[in-house]
């Protein structure tokens, strides 16, 4: 199932949404950040994202585990400082990974669905436990992580008490919707990038909308929009989207051979 979907283009809004709902943990988002540079760094931060989740998808057991003990021991040597409490923890709290991880599959599980994407509900359930192989590779123990839609949404129930829209989460929204580019690119910043950011805002649940105080179209609007974007995006030739870095996809069927590429008619029942 991972390998079907995440050669989708629609991943980058997902990607976008899963920042939006990561960033209303308080205490996660101190970890990033207390810990990175993003806000200078905005490309290359998601470049090391994509190539993560490219590797962990579409690269050898190894090239995984060895992306997976990188993260490990980044985080192991990274915490963060509640302002409120003066408390110094980890941002390797298995609280903390696990919530990034939710939030991540979610949104790609969402967005992929709601734009059109073609899954089942046995689908989605397959694709929703592949990922606890990936959990396991950031340092979760896979059998604390959810398994299926039904297990997924009771996590969020559990943890909905625990967010707010607290200043980092502001921080990145305001990244988000600006992140720093050259002069020249500022028109196409608002075109282009401003247009799939409230898109993702918009494909956020309605509880993230209503911490982060922002209005959101209306869901039936939104999901036609989602539509829209997704066939707008498929219909540009997979080799020519699959060309951009780090080219993970065309590495692996360079491997494994063309029948390796990934392709939604694949998953039909």
């Amino acid at each position: 199932m991972t390998w079907q979907m995440h050669g989708d283009p629609m991943m980058w809004v997902a990607g976008i949404r899963a920042l939006y709902l990561q960033a209303l943990h308080p205490r996660a988002v101190r970890g990033v950040t207390q810990n990175s540079d993003f806000r200078r760094d905005a490309w290359g931060r998601l470049m090391r994202t994509a190539d993560f989740v490219g590797t962990t998808t579409y690269g050898t057991t190894e090239a995984a585990e060895r992306a997976g003990a990188r993260v490990r021991k980044i985080h192991s040597m990274l915490t963060a400082t509640d302002p409120d409490s003066g408390e110094r923890y980890g941002v390797d709290e298995p609280e903390l990974l696990l919530w990034v991880h939710c939030a991540e599959i979610d949104s790609y599980l969402h967005v992929l669905r709601r734009s059109g994407f073609p899954l089942t509900d046995a689908q989605a359930d397959r694709y929703i436990a592949e990922h606890r192989a990936g959990a396991r590779l950031v340092g979760l123990d896979p059998a604390t992580v959810p398994a299926d839609r039904s297990e997924l949404a009771a996590y969020f129930t559990r943890v909905r008490p625990r967010l707010a829209a607290g200043p980092e989460a502001r921080e990145v929204d305001e990244f988000l919707l600006r992140p720093p580019v050259h002069p020249l690119l500022v028109p196409a910043r608002a075109l282009l990038w401003r247009r799939v950011a409230l898109l993702a805002y918009a494909a956020l649940p309605p509880y993230a909308q209503e911490l982060y105080g922002r209005p959101a179209p209306a869901p039936a609007a939104v999901t036609r929009r989602l539509r829209a974007t997704g066939a707008l995006l498929r219909r540009i030739p997979a080799r020519l989207r699959w060309q951009l870095p780090p080219k993970h996809i065309l590495r692996a069927m360079a491997r494994l051979g063309p029948d390796a590429r990934p392709a939604p008619a694949k998953l039909r029942p």
